[in-house]
């Protein structure tokens, strides 16, 4: 049963919060709100993980082997710059982004949209160092549950890496080579 005294704490709650928000915000669009949803989402996600481990029984590592920090590494940089940047996965960041231009190699430069709900999601969509964090729980999640074939994903994507800094380096060779 709610009371009036609840309904007063709650609407004395949510005037701290907005002014809170306010006084933050500086005159700047700051979404705190979302950001508070895109933590509280990904907390359930790394708990859903952490369950799915405890569930399987897996042991976790008294600390993780060097080679799988550096494969990790790697392997999140590379996807996350896919998914963040890349041209041919631009069809899932568009909900959330308007395209701007190209940035780079295959790479867009996309800003979120401002509409409610859709900025948190576009900044965090478009931001590699934002996708690092949930890609590198993701592929840590899947050493412990599945270590072969996630090790397997992590050398393809490291591969990648690899390929496109050899590719980056040949063209500024050429570059060089040709006086430009």
């Amino acid at each position: 049963m709610v009371t009036a005294a609840d309904g007063r704490l709650a609407r004395r709650l949510h005037g701290l919060l907005h002014r809170t928000a306010r006084e933050y915000a500086a005159g700047q669009d700051r979404p705190l709100g979302g950001y508070t949803a895109a933590m509280t989402g990904f907390a359930a996600y790394t708990t859903a993980w952490a369950a799915a481990v405890r569930l399987r029984g897996r042991p976790l590592p008294d600390r993780p082997e060097p080679w799988d920090v550096v494969l990790t590494s790697v392997a999140t940089f590379r996807l996350s710059r896919l998914l963040a940047k890349a041209s041919v996965t631009s069809p899932l960041r568009a909900p959330f982004t308007r395209y701007v231009a190209q940035q780079g190699p295959a790479e867009l430069h996309e800003e979120a949209r401002s509409e409610d709900g859709k900025h948190t999601l576009g900044e965090l969509a478009t931001c590699p160092f934002c996708v690092n964090v949930w890609v590198a729980s993701t592929l840590t999640a899947g050493q412990l549950l599945w270590p072969r074939a996630t090790r397997t994903a992590m050398g393809a994507l490291t591969a990648l890496a690899g390929a496109d800094t050899l590719h980056l380096a040949y063209s500024a060779l050429v570059e060089k080579a040709a006086g430009e």
